[in-house]
């Protein structure tokens, strides 16, 4: 699991960049609203990573964001039926994450079918089964565990498969039967015994 990739920008378009870690050039899918955060080519940069394996055959892909904010929404919108990685970038290259929050906690159909690669169909599930998780339209998408060890370990579970609120709340009651000093593999492993 690549929680993240530090290393030199080593070229940038407004939906890929390459990432030069000491001499392995990683190539990660962007939305547009992380590029607008990038420092110039040739800089140091920090990303936030989902890394995405294809079941069927295997090929692995990883997508970048400049903000936990905005990996937090990637991850709601990816734990849609119907919205994948791809997708889920393209939609924030579309909108920003206040504006996609307010949308779906006001029901606003209309404006999210209107978002690149969205139908009436996805905009009224994306409202039904996220509405609840991203509050209001004016509150923040639940924090992820302020452990990092925690946050790691639900991202090592969506991964494997888990709905990302699903997997936060399983690392998070691995994380009070374990303690705080309960290492990343320790949590994933309680966690998929369901304690």
């Amino acid at each position: 699991m690549i929680a993240y990739l530090q290393g030199q920008l080593a070229a940038a378009t407004p939906t890929h960049v390459i990432v030069d870690c000491h001499g392995v050039g990683y190539s990660v899918f962007i939305p547009v609203s992380s590029f607008s955060k990038l420092p110039a080519v040739g800089s140091v940069v920090k990303l936030i990573t989902y890394h995405h394996v294809i079941a069927q055959d295997g090929t692995q892909q990883l997508f970048g964001f400049a903000t936990e904010e905005e990996r937090d929404m990637f991850l709601l919108l990816i734990s849609i039926s119907g919205i994948g990685p791809k997708l889920g970038c393209n939609i924030l290259s579309s909108a920003s994450v206040t504006g996609l929050r307010t949308a779906i906690a006001t029901g606003d159909t209309k404006t999210l079918s209107s978002l690149r690669g969205i139908g009436k169909k996805t905009a009224e599930r994306l409202v039904l089964e996220l509405r609840e998780k991203v509050g209001s339209g004016t509150e923040a998408v639940p924090a992820p565990p302020a452990n990092p060890r925690e946050a790691d370990a639900a991202a090592a579970l969506v991964s494997l498969g888990y709905k990302p609120a699903d997997a936060q709340s399983a690392v998070t009651v691995a994380g009070k039967s374990l303690g705080t000093s309960a290492s990343v593999e320790e949590l994933v492993r309680a966690a998929l015994r369901g304690r």
